[in-house]
């Protein structure tokens, strides 16, 4: 089905797809006509490597967005060099190992990757990268070497683990410890950089685990929907522990008929990212700037989506699902406030709950688990659950969300004139649209 017709079928979505796209205020609108060359190129290389996270960076406070750039471009760089599988690893562990000594030099530059390597430019021109590097605050650029020195030692480290390479993730304890070097780390790197920046709770930096929950959420959601093209790739990232239970080797689930021992292994691996839920929801209660705030949330709340959308869905093992384009433009918009977040996470937990099959074989886990989340999300806001005039309790929770909530206020009137200026132009093309049947029926 079409994009558009995918639209048409879903009028809230097509709303959202209008707004977002001609009415969305930018809250931090970037001048490049302002700007040094050297950094309008690591822009241009931004929007060559991730136009998502380009557009989400764009929109960031001038005081981190170039800060979270250069970090971007410099994680993409050493991806980039751990994901190309032509650079022999007499070369590429080395190099894994010292490239956050690379960001001392005032100059540097790497063209040995692929040519068919989608991503080599930021390496070819890593001296602009640099140039701009320099440029920042040096505590920013202290978060950005100490999370690239560890990224790719752990990544050199996988390399090396003969085991891994020939059989993929064993254990629970593994997956988790993989999802951190792949992510957990950059929630790590971007907890300081928000909190540095004065833009957060400073006690976020006091419970690391918030922000590796923030990374591994996103990272094991991705894990489960890319089983198909893993599996095509050769690499194997489901946890052992987990589906083997279900079948005797992980290529086995493809199968046609061991499909329903495939969406059973897909629901406990469902339920073990629920885990990081509750630490998602008190970090992004805890990040006060509007647009750091956005930042963190919008790849939350698309996680949601999709693990609703891979939950006990058959298409995992055929191909890459994903959702809706204009389910991420409505996602997005709804965001904005933490109300708004917390209300997309109730939706897709009990869209997964009413999902579950009795059959399943988590079926009973699913349904604490979902339970469980979704009291979490009321103890969050509890007033429209409790009769009038009964005390609210003043949990630690509570409070963070509370405060949230009150920031978000200054929210709303400009998130209320754009919505009223959608809503004036859909009612003027409505109308222009009666008035053309109208005459031609006449």
């Amino acid at each position: 089905m079409g994009k558009l017709a995918q639209l048409v079928l879903h009028p809230l979505e097509l709303r959202a797809a209008i707004q977002f796209k001609f009415f969305k205020q930018s809250l931090h609108p970037r001048q490049p006509t302002n700007e040094r060359e050297t950094l309008k190129h690591c822009y241009e290389l931004l929007a060559l490597t991730s136009r998502s996270f380009c557009t989400v960076i764009l929109e960031l406070n001038p005081e981190l967005r170039n800060a979270i750039m250069i970090f971007y471009l410099v994680l993409r760089a050493l991806d980039t060099v751990e994901d190309d599988m032509t650079i022999k690893p007499d070369i590429k562990i080395p190099l894994l190992r010292s490239f956050d000594e690379k960001l001392n030099l005032k100059s540097w530059s790497f063209d040995g990757n692929s040519p068919d390597e989608k991503d080599r430019q930021v390496l070819v021109d890593f001296t602009d990268v640099l140039e701009e590097y320099h440029r920042l605050k040096p505590v920013y650029q202290d978060v950005i070497k100490d999370i690239t020195h560890k990224m790719g030692n752990g990544m050199a480290d996988y390399i090396t683990d003969e085991e891994f390479n020939l059989n993929g993730v064993a254990t629970v304890k593994d997956y988790d410890l993989y999802c951190h070097y792949v992510a957990g780390l950059v929630g790590e790197g971007l907890t300081h950089l928000i909190v540095e920046a004065g833009f957060g709770d400073p006690k976020l930096e006091d419970n690391m685990q918030l922000s590796e929950s923030m990374g591994l959420f996103l990272q094991k959601t991705n894990i489960i929907r890319d089983y198909r093209e893993d599996l095509d790739d050769g690499r194997s990232f489901w946890p052992k522990e987990i589906w083997s239970k279900y079948a005797d080797s992980l290529s086995d689930f493809s199968k046609r008929e061991n499909y329903e021992k495939g969406l059973d292994c897909i629901s406990e691996l469902v339920l073990n990212t629920m885990d990081h839920i509750k630490d998602v929801l008190v970090y992004l209660s805890s990040v006060y700037d509007f647009s750091s705030y956005n930042f963190c949330v919008i790849p939350q709340v698309m996680a949601i989506a999709t693990l609703a959308t891979v939950f006990r869905n058959e298409k995992v093992f055929e191909t890459n699902v994903k959702i809706r384009k204009g389910t991420t433009c409505y996602l997005i918009l709804k965001a904005r406030t933490f109300e708004g977040a917390c209300e997309i996470f109730s939706y897709y937990l009990r869209q997964i709950h009413h999902s579950c099959p009795i059959t399943d074989a988590n079926y009973i886990k699913i349904g604490i688990k979902c339970g469980e989340l979704e009291q979490f999300l009321e103890s969050l806001n509890p007033a429209p659950h409790v009769p009038p005039g009964a005390t609210i309790p003043q949990t630690p929770h509570f409070v963070k969300a509370e405060r949230k909530r009150k920031l978000d206020r200054e929210l709303v009137p400009t998130l209320a004139i754009e919505s009223l200026k959608c809503d004036v132009f859909l009612s003027l093309v409505a109308l222009g649209f009666l008035g053309v049947i109208y005459s031609i029926s006449s």
